[in-house]
Formats: C-alpha cells, structure tokens, sequence
C-alpha cells in the first residue's frame, strides 16, 4: 500500500505580514516607552517642591513650583551659560554650513588636480574623535596666547566662545562636507543645464537651485551637528576654563551643589533647560528630515 504524502500549505502571506507588523509596533511602543517615561518623570521632577521629591517621587505634583526654574536661571547662573550655549552653537552652525557648502557642490560637481586627496583627508576626518585631540587643541591655543601676550594680555583664543565655536565648526566639516556631497551627487545634472541656459552663473545655480534641493541633508546635517554642539561637554570645558561656561558645564556645577544642598527640583530644573531645545529644533527641522530628495521635479 502506497503511502501518500499531503504537501503543507504555505503559511498565508497577510497573516505573516500582520504577525510582523505587530511584533514591530511592539518594539517600537517599547522603545518609545523607555525615553517617554524617564523624560516625563524629569519634567515632573522639575516642578515639585522638596517634600514632594522625597515623598513619593512617582507621584503627579501636587502644584507647579516655578521657583525651581527661578533658582536654576538665576541663582545658579543657569541663564547665562543658557545664552553662551546658544550663541556658540548657533555661530558654529553658521560657519560649518558657510564652508560645507560650496566645499561639497565643488567636490561633487568639478574635476581638478589633488580632488582625490582632498576627498581622502575628508574621510578620514570621519574617523578622528575630537575628544581625544582637545588637549593639543588648547595647547596650540594656548601657544598662540603666548605669543600675543603683547598684544592681548588677557589672551584671544583661551576662553573665547568665539573660538570655541569655530572650534566645533573645523571639526564638523568633515561629516558635514561628506554628507552634503554625497547629496549634491544625487541631483541630476539637469538642474544645473537647465539653470546655466537661463544665463545662470555657477555661484547662483549653487544658491538658487542646490541649496533649496540640499535643504533636507542641509537639515539632516544641523541636526546632527546642533546635538553634538550642544551636548559637548568635554571640549567646552577644556577650552572655557573662565566663568562664560557653557549649558553642560554649568549642570555639572549645578548637579554638584544641588546634590550638597539636597533640592533636586533645581537640578531637574536646569535638565528641562538643557532637553526642551533639541526638542525644539527637532520639530523645527524634521519635516525637512522626511522630505524626498527629488521633490519637485524638473520644470
């Protein structure tokens, strides 16, 4: 007697596609849980009084305590080092995007003589981590101080948050210029045609018809770099010695003496200051983010 063999049924397309998106939508409520929960504690956190901290700490605030943020702006200094964190950050954006850009458009766009060692110190600026070349960063700039001390006795490149903003900027430029460049060569060279048979020169066919179609990895790069600014911590000290601290310097001061005083709703006070930026910058720029590289088409 033949035995016969009934081949399985493969498994049904929709159910599959169903069970994935639903394994899917779990880790991402899951990961969404995990920074949800610990940044609406610290906003809750920042507004309570001390016997509330110390009584429950899971608990919603009985009432808004804005003294918490009075104390951090003004009592520990933390508007200041608020101000000095925008402007250098804000300066190092407007330098590294007025470098990056012609500087990727010229190596995506043109032939000349040294393009392929330029493009390979590029890269190689990628894999360079700036914490670890801060130090001969300040004692070059320390060097230059010395030999200005004619000049400027209080010193010019040492505690300057000009110079630290230039700082972040040079050593941005790498990914920066490598990110935009990798765009610039997805453009078609239609643009281009179309722009110069209109008597375009090379530097208005860069503003006009580049920038605007650069504008989401123009965005994709402000963020990146905006979150590496104004996080920095390590640069920022080693560079601003003086009091013109920047944001993440002056939390740790701040951290250090709430912590001895025992008021922590003054130290998640000045953690809202330093997180409710990058939230704002955020939703600024992310449309730009999701935005298709070939949005609009040739006219």
């Amino acid at each position: 007697m033949a035995l016969e063999f009934t081949p399985a049924r493969p498994a049904n397309p929709r159910a599959r596609l169903q069970a994935s998106r639903v394994v899917v939508h779990a880790v991402m409520i899951a990961l969404s849980a995990a920074i949800i929960i610990p940044t609406a504690w610290i906003f809750m956190a920042s507004i309570k009084t001390r016997p509330e901290f110390y009584g429950e700490p899971w608990a919603l605030p009985l009432g808004v305590h804005w003294e918490n943020f009075t104390d951090a702006f003004v009592k520990a200094r933390m508007g200041d080092f608020f101000l000095n964190s925008v402007l250098v950050t804000v300066l190092a954006l407007a330098i590294s995007l007025v470098v990056a850009v012609p500087a990727a458009y010229v190596l995506a766009r043109f032939e000349f003589r040294g393009k392929s060692v330029l493009e390979v110190f590029v890269l190689a600026g990628l894999f360079i981590n700036v914490n670890y070349i801060v130090v001969p960063i300040f004692l070059q700039l320390l060097g230059w101080d010395r030999a200005l001390r004619g000049i400027f006795p209080e010193g010019l490149f040492v505690d300057n948050l000009a110079v630290l903003a230039l700082v972040y900027a040079a050593t941005s430029l790498p990914f920066t210029i490598f990110l935009l460049s990798a765009f610039f060569r997805t453009v078609p060279m239609e643009y281009e045609e179309a722009a110069m048979i209109d008597g375009s020169s090379r530097f208005r066919t860069m503003v006009s018809v580049m920038l605007p179609l650069a504008l989401p990895a123009i965005s994709t790069a402000m963020l990146f770099n905006f979150l590496a600014y104004w996080n920095d911590f390590i640069i920022s000290l080693t560079l601003i010695p003086g009091d013109s601290k920047t944001l993440q310097v002056g939390l740790l001061n701040l951290f250090q003496a709430q912590r001895a005083a025992a008021d922590y709703g003054v130290l998640y006070a000045g953690m809202v200051m330093v997180m409710v930026p990058v939230l704002i910058f955020y939703a600024i720029i992310q449309r730009r983010l999701l935005q298709s590289v070939g949005g609009g088409g040739i006219k």
